[in-house]
């Protein structure tokens, strides 16, 4: 196998280089070595090798250690780490497999924690984990911004399930890169060297020799190995059902105060939250974060504590009926927990009309990110509804679109969108909102063609030749898999607390002398946070709240079965 002897790390300027790959001091070495052992290496000798689940973390002492990454049959140097410096990026963290091969290139010494030493370490030294966090992020982040991953997807811009999976890869923060099939050159040779034809598309070459053809996010997943290190058997504290906002901040405070934590998530960390472009009404970011970002450090920082995801798993059914409660989880045994939270959230409700369904992922969108942005760059399209989330959808679209249409069927949005939304759509020339107005048809082949709106005030109807739809409605709870287990209210919420009748208590047998917790259903041990919560705010910052208070009920179960 050929070699590239040119960093790729040498090519981002010394100052940036520095970050991603800082220096420790000898006094942070030697805090380090307390915690792991020291070995001779020699030239040449392999420390980890890429594809390998739970990678071990590096610093060198002395000599001299690359990394390479395999590239179209040859390998590539991504950066040199010489004295002071340490490998390794987020994979650590999660135990998936590695995306690198560590090898030394001169004689020396470093300084190896396998990862649970390295999870314990970073916990209780702030100083040297802050480091190496900051440092692990930086290096993904680049890895996904170069495309240096182990994956590469050929797929087309007009295909629904492309844009699928390269969504799934996004938000699970997996670098990949992206061969179009209608503007890529050299696509041909990389088809005929994989031995798939273009109406297979798309192709995921996982791994760097495994061909997917069209492949679900369950199986993606799996041949990326995201949940190899997930044991299944093992009874947990708790189980969290959802990775949005709320479930992402009850792991970090349950991991963080010691419990053992599971969440099980049926896409990717960051729920309908992170599918959105801008939040700028949450405490502490004056410039706003995307909801992809808040979820990606939200996600390393539970991992940091020792929560482990089980991702693209679809939860079927909760067997609430005795403890530990059991989770019935596709694509294998159910989870097992002395204490559920539930945090599944809502989806956006889909408009009863004809053919919208068909065009999901070719011209309808639930989400509005900087992939489908770059679909509809010089476009007009439209967006549906009035609340935050088409504010904010509207706002960010308007920077690369031709024309964005906002169609609200109320007489305005003042009742359902923050204030600073609103001016900004009135200021934005790119934006037309159309109010008293309902999307009632949409037409096309393959995909999204035309459009047809009326307007609910004169019944006037209009077509338009546009190709993005982008729908943000209403929302109805992910309930549909609890089966009875808990009570729900008139539009399917879960109930909790004080909400909760005598009778809905009596129904399901509740044996405790006290009421049920802020945020427990009418089960004891099982409580429903965020969205999918009766009387929730719908808000991000709701959501994180009630995500981090509903680990105080749990410790106080927890501490009542043992007492």
């Amino acid at each position: 196998m050929t070699e590239s002897r040119v960093s790729i790390a040498s090519g981002l300027g010394k100052e940036r280089e520095g970050r991603l790959f800082p220096t420790l001091t000898p006094a942070q070495i030697a805090r380090i070595q307390a915690h792991g052992r020291a070995r001779k290496v020699t030239a040449g000798e392999t420390l980890a090798e890429f594809g390998e689940p739970n990678v071990p973390f590096f610093v060198v002492r002395e000599g001299e250690v690359e990394i390479l990454r395999p590239a179209e049959g040859a390998l590539q140097l991504v950066a040199v780490c010489g004295p002071g410096r340490f490998t390794g990026e987020v994979v650590i963290l999660t135990g998936r497999r590695g995306v690198m091969r560590v090898r030394a290139s001169r004689d020396g010494e470093v300084i190896e924690l396998e990862r649970e030493r390295l999870l314990d370490f970073v916990q209780t030294d702030s100083e040297i984990g802050d480091i190496v966090m900051r440092a692990f992020l930086l290096r993904r982040v680049e890895l996904i911004a170069q495309g240096l991953g182990d994956v590469i997807v050929i797929g087309s811009s007009h295909s629904a399930d492309t844009l699928r999976i390269r969504e799934f890869l996004t938000r699970n923060v997996h670098p990949f890169s992206s061969v179009d099939v209608e503007r890529d050159a050299d696509v041909q040779a990389l088809l005929d060297r994989f031995q798939v034809r273009v109406e297979e598309i798309p192709i995921v070459i996982c791994r760097g020799d495994q061909v997917l053809r069209n492949p679900t996010n369950e199986r993606l997943a799996d041949c990326l190995g995201f949940n190899d290190s997930v044991d299944r058997e093992r009874v947990r504290d708790v189980a969290i059902v959802g990775a949005g906002p709320a479930g992402l901040a009850a792991a970090v405070y349950a991991a963080s105060e010691g419990l053992d934590v599971l969440i099980i998530e049926c896409n990717a960390p960051g729920g309908q939250a992170g599918s959105s472009s801008k939040i700028e009404n949450y405490l502490g970011f004056p410039t706003g974060i995307s909801g992809q970002d808040l979820a990606s450090r939200a996600y390393a920082q539970a991992q940091k504590f020792g929560a482990q995801l089980l991702v693209a798993r679809l939860a079927e059914r909760l067997d609430c009926e005795r403890t530990p409660f059991s989770v019935a989880v596709g694509g294998g045994p159910p989870v097992r927990a002395r204490s559920v939270i539930i945090a599944t959230g809502a989806e956006y409700r889909r408009p009863a009309i004809e053919n919208l369904s068909r065009f999901q992922g070719a011209g309808v969108y639930y989400g509005a990110t900087f992939l489908e942005s770059q679909l509809c760059a010089g476009e007009e399209l439209i967006v549906i509804g009035g609340g935050n989330s088409a504010g904010q959808a509207a706002v960010f679209l308007a920077q690369t679109a031709r024309r964005v249409h906002m169609l609200v069927r109320s007489d305005g949005l003042a009742a359902t969108m923050s204030n600073y939304l609103i001016r900004r759509i009135r200021e934005s020339p790119a934006i037309e909102l159309k109010t008293r107005t309902e999307l009632v048809e949409v037409e096309g082949r393959d995909r999204v063609e035309r459009v047809r709106w009326r307007d609910l005030s004169s019944g006037r109807e209009e077509t338009r030749d546009i190709r993005h739809v982008f729908v943000m409605t209403g929302a109805v709870p992910n309930t549909g898999w609890l089966g009875g287990c808990v009570a729900l209210d008139s539009n399917g919420f879960i109930k909790t607390g004080s909400d909760l009748s005598k009778e809905e208590l009596e129904a399901a047998g509740w044996p405790l002398d006290r009421a049920p917790h802020l945020l427990e259903t009418n089960r004891p041990g099982v409580f429903a946070v965020g969205d999918v919560r009766a009387g929730n705010s719908k808000r991000v910052a709701s959501a994180v709240g009630e995500g981090s208070n509903a680990v105080s009920f749990v410790h106080r179960l927890l501490a009542e079965r043992t007492a």
